[in-house]
């Protein structure tokens, strides 16, 4: 059974960056398309990126296009989401997970397996 850590949260101010980790312990993650979601305070669990197993494919929330970047870095085990130009409406916990789903279903949050325990993003104004 995969474990994944999430790990590179923070607080910054607007315009800040910040880079998530998350790291797979357990199997590599080449079996799997892999994603990004956050959770604000009272809102639900929302899409923010996805990456195909082959490392090759991306694809974005409307609301950080342009902004957020997933990679890997398969010697690592590691996914990253790379964030610049940080908003305060940014501000969520940030989680990684498995799409176990196919390539399709990649922004519906119920198709994911192996949530890591989150990591923390606070953008100040």
């Amino acid at each position: 059974q995969v474990q994944l850590v999430e790990s590179g949260g923070g607080l910054v101010q607007a315009g800040g960056s910040l880079r998530l980790s998350c790291v797979a312990s357990g199997r590599t993650f080449s079996r799997y398309h892999m994603g990004w979601f956050r959770q604000a305070p009272g809102k639900e669990r929302e899409f923010v990126a996805a990456l195909s197993r082959s490392g090759v494919t991306t694809d974005y929330a409307d609301s950080v296009k342009g902004r957020f970047t997933i990679s890997i870095d398969n010697a690592k085990n590691t996914v990253y989401l790379q964030m610049n130009s940080l908003k305060p409406e940014d501000t969520a916990i940030y989680y990684c997970a498995e799409l176990y789903g196919s390539w399709y279903e990649r922004v519906k949050g119920s198709e994911y397996r192996n949530w890591g325990q989150g990591t923390q993003v606070i953008v100040s104004s």
